[in-house]
């Protein structure tokens, strides 16, 4: 845990000096859950969707950058930053089915989607369950199946929960948590709920080969997710299979990017993050 505390910590540091105009925000209920969103800048929508106990301010350093061409979209994922806890447990399904809610409730019929680690599963799940809904997907840092993290992680996402709340009031998270939530003393059932979700098997394999929209894999030299399994993943979107071939006929329209000296956890910092997946969604 001491290696999410640091993107909390860096995502902190960074708040309040890069703020983007005309920022709008609102709650919206989906599901039973009572979201948190905020709007910056105008242009073709973009969802924009942040990683476990963090919040949309893990995206600040990149935030401005993508707002000058995008109507951003920025949700606070089910239990964190200023969304309620409730008593439903944490799910990636539930949630894709309420970013469709949200998406509706803001007019919005279809829209790009920047997904990390959590938020890149809420994406993914998204664009399965509602594929008309996404134009084009970038999930960072995101696996398809439960195996494709390192081993040694599956016991320590085991251990996550409530005992450990105390331990983590004096990091950077609980307090990021803590400075934002409708309801502070919800931490540690928002460890246990997230213990709960990292616990449970999962292989959407057969999901991704059904995507039709053109998708982007971003990742860190040094992400959490096993390199076999990040060329599965982009193998299975169709890519990785062949040559290119010498005009470019035989290529994927789906990218993969590794964005060097990055690990799992400053992702949402890298300062390439935002020039590398922005041609992509401008579909050049």
């Amino acid at each position: 845990m001491k290696m999410m505390f640091t993107i909390l910590s860096l995502a902190t540091a960074f708040h309040g000096a890069s703020a983007v105009a005309q920022m709008k925000s609102g709650h919206v209920a989906a599901n039973g859950v009572n979201y948190y969103y905020e709007i910056h800048g105008k242009g073709e929508p973009l969802l924009l969707l942040h990683g476990g106990l963090g919040s949309i301010d893990m995206f600040e350093p990149g935030l401005p950058a993508l707002a000058k061409s995008r109507r951003v979209i920025a949700v606070d994922l089910h239990g964190h930053g200023r969304t309620e806890l409730g008593n439903r447990p944490i799910s990636l399904i539930d949630m894709g089915d309420d970013m469709a809610v949200i998406l509706k409730s803001l007019g919005v019929g279809q829209a790009d989607v920047l997904g990390y680690s959590l938020g890149g599963g809420v994406g993914l799940r998204l664009a399965v369950q509602h594929p008309a809904m996404v134009r084009r997907l970038v999930l960072v840092s995101t696996g398809f199946a439960q195996d494709g993290f390192y081993p040694e992680m599956l016991p320590m996402q085991a251990q996550v929960g409530a005992a450990m709340a105390e331990q983590m009031k004096d990091t950077p998270m609980y307090k990021s948590y803590v400075a934002r939530a409708p309801q502070p003393q919800d931490f540690p059932r928002l460890l246990d709920g997230m213990g709960e979700y990292m616990r449970q098997p999962y292989d959407w394999s057969e999901d991704v080969k059904k995507l039709e929209m053109p998708v982007m894999l971003v990742y860190g030299d040094s992400d959490m997710y096993r390199p076999e399994h990040i060329v599965r993943f982009y193998q299975l979107l169709g890519g990785g299979l062949r040559d290119a071939g010498w005009q470019r006929e035989h290529m994927s329209r789906n990218r993969l990017a590794i964005l060097p000296g990055r690990t799992h956890y400053d992702m949402a910092l890298a300062p390439a993050l935002v020039p590398t997946v922005l041609p992509f969604l401008d579909g050049k």
